[in-house]
C-alpha cells in the first residue's frame, strides 16, 4: 500500500482531494498536513524512522509558514526521495519552471479536474510500481553476484583478481565486511547451485 501526504492550508481542499482519491478504488494510506512546516515535521519523522514512509507528496504552493516549493526543497535537503505533485490555483510560469528543476512528477491546477487528477495519480503510482520492480531485479542481481564472488573465493580464486573483476558491480562496503574466512566442508553444494563463468558474465 502506498502512502500519500496531502498538504494544503484549506481543509475543504484537502477533503476534496481525499474524496477524489477514495473514488479511484486504489488502496492508499492518506495523511494530511495544513501547511508546509507541519508536513516537513512529519517527513523529518519519516527520515528518523519514527513515521511510516511517504511515497507521494501532493502539495499546494501558496501556504503559510512554508510554501510548497520550500517544502519540496526541504524534503530533498533531508535526503528523502518522494514522488511529488504540485496542485495550485496559481497558474504562473515561474512555479512551473521551479517544479521542473526540483524534479516534480506533475503539476495540477485548481480547480482540480477529476479526469486529469486520476490520470496523474495513476501515472505516478505506475512509476512507483516500475521502480519497485527494478529494485527487486537489482537486489536479485546483487545477491547473485555476491554469492558468485564468495563461491569463487571459497574455491581458491585470487581475491585481488576477483575484486578487480567485480569493479563497480559491488559496493566497496561488501569487501570491508569480511576480514576472516573459515572453510567448512559439506556433503553437497552449499549454495545449491554452481555458478559458472558464463552465468557471471550474463549477470554483468
Amino acid at each position: 500500500m502506498y502512502h500519500i501526504l496531502i498538504v494544503d492550508d484549506e481543509k475543504i481542499e484537502r477533503n476534496g482531494i481525499v474524496f477524489l482519491l477514495n473514488r479511484l478504488g486504489i488502496e492508499l494510506k492518506i495523511s494530511q498536513a495544513a501547511n508546509g512546516q507541519a508536513a516537513l515535521d512529519l517527513l523529518k519523522g519519516v527520515k528518523q524512522g519514527r513515521k511510516e514512509p511517504v511515497d507521494i507528496l501532493l502539495t499546494d504552493v501558496k501556504m503559510p509558514f512554508m510554501d510548497g516549493i520550500e517544502l519540496i526543497q526541504a524534503t530533498q535537503g533531508i535526503g528523502l526521495k518522494i514522488k511529488t505533485i504540485i496542485f495550485s490555483g496559481y497558474n504562473e510560469f515561474e512555479y512551473a519552471k521551479l517544479a521542473v528543476k526540483l524534479g516534480v512528477s506533475d503539476y495540477i491546477l485548481k480547480p482540480v479536474n477529476p479526469q486529469e487528477f486520476e490520470a496523474t495519480i495513476r501515472k505516478v503510482i505506475g512509476e512507483l510500481e516500475e521502480e519497485q520492480k527494478q529494485k527487486v531485479k537489482q537486489d536479485q542481481r546483487d545477491d547473485y553476484m555476491r554469492e558468485y564472488l564468495l563461491y569463487s573465493l571459497l574455491n581458491h580464486a585470487d581475491p585481488v583478481r576477483i575484486k578487480e573483476q567485480a569493479g563497480m558491480l559491488i559496493n566497496a562496503s561488501f569487501w570491508n565486511r569480511y576480514h576472516r574466512m573459515m572453510l567448512l566442508e559439506f556433503n553437497q553444494d552449499f549454495f545449491g547451485k554452481v555458478v559458472t563463468d558464463f552465468e557471471a558474465e550474463v549477470l554483468q
